[in-house]
């Protein structure tokens, strides 16, 4: 209240609200207002009115500022579920070539495996090249000692004691 008696008071003593847009003396004369005249009228607020119109507009404000903020949320989140899912696709491929390596190299020891002699084959060659070698030397020794018999027979003919020749 003590506001509008303010507004009053300033009313009285500014020049602006003196003025009217009359141009004749006469005319002028009787639009200028008294500054007793001027009472300021108070118009009637609806406060529930207003009451309901600030609400309404405050939840609407709230609601479109959460909305925005949900939808800001809801960005992050699938930008990073995203990153995820690339990161996993990833990984999944190096995993998918770490098994192929390891299927490949399985393949070679399979192969390798196959191709490799046992210890039952290696016993069997170790006994067979024994044999073989048993023979040889055998084989090795006579012709020694019928190469050293030669010898003999050349060593006594160089002397001429005998003219026999061992064959």
């Amino acid at each position: 209240m003590a506001s509008l008696a303010r507004l009053g008071a300033l009313a009285q003593r500014s020049p602006r609200c003196a003025r009217s847009f009359v141009t004749t003396n006469a005319l002028r004369a009787e639009a200028t207002p008294t500054p007793a005249a001027v009472v300021v009228q108070k118009k009637p607020i609806g406060g529930f009115r207003g009451g309901i119109v600030g609400f309404l507009f405050g939840f609407s404000l709230a609601s479109s500022l959460a909305a925005y903020h949900l939808l800001e949320e809801y960005q992050r989140a699938s930008a990073a579920l995203q990153a995820s899912v690339d990161e996993l696709k990833i990984s999944t491929e190096k995993v998918s070539s770490h098994v192929r390596r390891i299927e490949a190299v399985e393949k070679d020891l399979q192969a390798l495996t196959n191709a490799s002699a046992s210890k039952e084959d290696i016993s069997k060659v170790r006994a067979e090249v024994k044999k073989l070698y048993d023979g040889l030397h055998v084989e090795f020794l006579d012709l020694r000692s019928h190469v050293w018999g030669i010898q003999q027979d050349l060593h006594k003919l160089s002397k001429k004691e005998s003219t026999s020749v061992r064959i």
